[in-house]
C-alpha cells in the first residue's frame, strides 16, 4: 500500500487495527486459516459493517460466505501500520516506565525495537536495562546519526520533557512517544503522539462510577 493510500486511512480504523493483528494471529496459531467479520466484529464488539470497511482499507477482499484468508490479512494490515520491517528507537528517560518499556517484549510483535537507552544519571550511564545499554544524553545526537533513528520514547520528569524533545528534534529525531504528563510545544514536522496514563485512568474512573450508579 502507497503512503497516499495510507494517508487516506481513517484515524479510528488505524486504532482498531492492532485489535484487528491480535485476534487474527491467535485464530491462525489455532490452526484457522479464514475468518468472517461477524466473527471479527462479535469478539470485537464492533458491527460487522465498521469491520468491512476497516478491512477495505487493506485492499484484501473476503469472500462471500466464508469470510477473509487470514494470512494475507494479516501481511497486509501489518504492511499498512509499517509493521512488517523492524523500526529502530531510542528511549530517553530510564525511570521506572522507562525500564519497564524497555522490557516489554510485545514491542518485537509491532515491529519496534529500543536500541538504546539514555539518561543524565550517572548510576544509570553505563548500566544494561533489559539488556539495552544506557548512554548519557550527551551521546545522544551522535548515536542518533550512527543508528539512523527517527523514533524517540520520552519517559521523562514533565519539568525536563520540553527541553529533551528540543534536543531529540535538533539530533533529527521526527516521531515522539510521549509518555511524560507535559504536552510538547515543537515544529509542526515532527510527529508527537501522546499517551496520559492519568487521562486513561480518568476514563476509567468514570465510566465505572457511571456503570455503577446504572446499577444502584
Amino acid at each position: 500500500m502507497g503512503e497516499h493510500q495510507v494517508q487516506k486511512v481513517p484515524l479510528p480504523s488505524i486504532r482498531r487495527y492492532p485489535l484487528y493483528l491480535r485476534l487474527l494471529k491467535a485464530h491462525l496459531e489455532e490452526g484457522e486459516k479464514w475468518i468472517s467479520s461477524t466473527e471479527i466484529a462479535r469478539v470485537l464488539n464492533l458491527k460487522p459493517i465498521q469491520v468491512r470497511k476497516d478491512m477495505a482499507c487493506t485492499g484484501i477482499g473476503g469472500k462471500p460466505r466464508i469470510g477473509f484468508a487470514l494470512e494475507p490479512l494479516i501481511f497486509a494490515i501489518e504492511q499498512l501500520l509499517g509493521w512488517d520491517n523492524a523500526t529502530d528507537a531510542i528511549l530517553v528517560g530510564a525511570g521506572n516506565l522507562g525500564s519497564a518499556l524497555t522490557g516489554y517484549h510485545g514491542f518485537d510483535q509491532y515491529g519496534l525495537k529500543i536500541a538504546a537507552v539514555f539518561d543524565n544519571s550517572p548510576e544509570k550511564i553505563g548500566t544494561m536495562i533489559n539488556g539495552v545499554r544506557v548512554f548519557a544524553m550527551g551521546e545522544m545526537p551522535e548515536m542518533v546519526s550512527t543508528l539512523s533513528v527517527r523514533m524517540a520514547v520520552l519517559t521523562v520528569p514533565a519539568e525536563h520533557a520540553q527541553e529533551v524533545a528540543l534536543s531529540l528534534v535538533n539530533a533529527g529525531i521526527l516521531g515522539i512517544w510521549n509518555f511524560s504528563v507535559q504536552a510538547l510545544n515543537l515544529p509542526s514536522h515532527i510527529i508527537v503522539q501522546r499517551t496520559d496514563l492519568a487521562v486513561s485512568f480518568a476514563e476509567l474512573s468514570a465510566r465505572l462510577i457511571k456503570e455503577i450508579r446504572k446499577k444502584t
